[in-house]
């Protein structure tokens, strides 16, 4: 096997690995990994459009995020209202409940960031990432979630 071959089974191993642990981990409060991705964009940069969450979502490319806000909203997580100036535009935020279940996320993936905190050479591995994620459409996203504003305003 050469060694791009194996480096592109590995990723895809260590992602599917890393998604069913936090799938596994979030089970018990009711979420899956899309539903707290979405979460944790709305605790860390507040009210945003349904566009603009979708815009910073680095899940399954499949993933719709109007669906994925709808079923939040149905649960009472997020609250949705629609812009005065663009009926178009449709604007999220976490409710109470919303902020609690952020929270709850927040420390489920806290500790398996401390496990891969962890992990021999762990740091080394960030910028040969970056460099095969730029430019594309799941880097961009995550370009757009670590150089956004945190508001992180229910600490």
């Amino acid at each position: 096997m050469r060694q791009a071959e194996k480096i592109r089974y590995l990723l895809l191993a260590a992602q599917r690995e890393g998604n069913r642990r936090l799938a596994a981990a979030l089970k018990p409060i009711g979420l899956s990994p899309a539903q707290s991705e979405v979460l944790r964009i709305l605790g860390d940069h507040g009210e945003l459009t349904v566009s603009g969450v979708g815009r910073m979502l680095v899940c399954d490319s499949g993933t719709n995020p109007s669906r994925l806000i709808e079923r939040l909203v149905l649960a009472g997580l997020l609250e949705r209202t629609d812009d005065g100036d663009d009926r178009r535009q449709v604007h999220v935020r976490l409710t109470p409940a919303g902020i609690a279940k952020e929270q709850e996320t927040r420390a489920i993936e806290d500790a398996m960031y401390e496990a891969i905190d962890g992990l021999p050479g762990a740091a080394d591995l960030i910028a040969p990432l970056e460099l095969l994620v730029s430019g594309h459409p799941a880097g961009e996203a995550l370009k757009l979630r670590t150089t956004t504003h945190h508001v992180r305003r229910h600490e």
